[in-house]
């Protein structure tokens, strides 16, 4: 009887010294993982990207003086970004910024700080200039919305209002609430 207490003290012992042993060190592990799944795995200086669709016309260019990417969600963080989308149109639409983050690879970007999106007048739509503090775009769709007050600006209109949806290939914008709109005569 007593000797089937000593052997099973003894294995409780054993048990525990293991496991005194190897938590510490497996929580070590995970905390290690995890600092750097935080750390970028990819930085780049000076992008100047040109994007091709499946028919090699250019469908995007990306500028930017720096680019940090993470692997943790395929996010990526760009200074002071300038995208180009190119449409139908041959007049393509620029979004600058201070920041931008772009998320699975570049479906999503999401635009802050000084968001500027802008085109050149073409055969279907007037030249236009619409000023926010966000944006987000989906540049495989070619769409642009925020939730944010907007200032818009065209030949003699400028409009301010809260929200829009813009389908980029088309130029169609929608105003999302609040609009008020100026007539501004040259």
């Amino acid at each position: 009887m007593t000797k089937n207490i000593l052997i099973s003290l003894v294995v409780i012992m054993i048990v525990g010294l293991a496991a005194w042993t190897t938590l510490p060190h497996s929580a070590k592990n995970r905390l290690a993982t995890t600092q750097a799944a935080l750390l970028p795995d990819a930085f780049m200086e000076d992008i100047n990207a040109i994007v091709m669709n499946k028919e090699g016309k250019i469908h995007m260019k990306i500028v930017a003086p720096k680019m940090i990417h993470y692997a943790e969600n395929d996010l990526t963080q760009l200074s002071t970004p300038q995208l180009t989308l190119y449409r139908n149109s041959p007049k393509p639409w620029y979004i600058n910024s201070k920041y931008a983050q772009a998320t699975m690879g570049i479906e999503l970007v999401h635009f802050w700080d000084n968001v500027t999106i802008h085109h050149a007048a073409d055969q279907n739509n007037p030249a236009t200039l619409i000023k926010t503090s966000k944006l987000l775009v989906h540049p495989n769709k070619q769409t642009a919305e925020t939730n944010e007050f907007i200032t818009l600006t065209q030949p003699s209109l400028v409009v301010q209002a809260t929200g829009m949806f813009a389908d980029l290939n088309t130029g169609n914008i929608k105003l999302l609430s609040k609009a008020r709109g100026e007539y501004v005569p040259n």
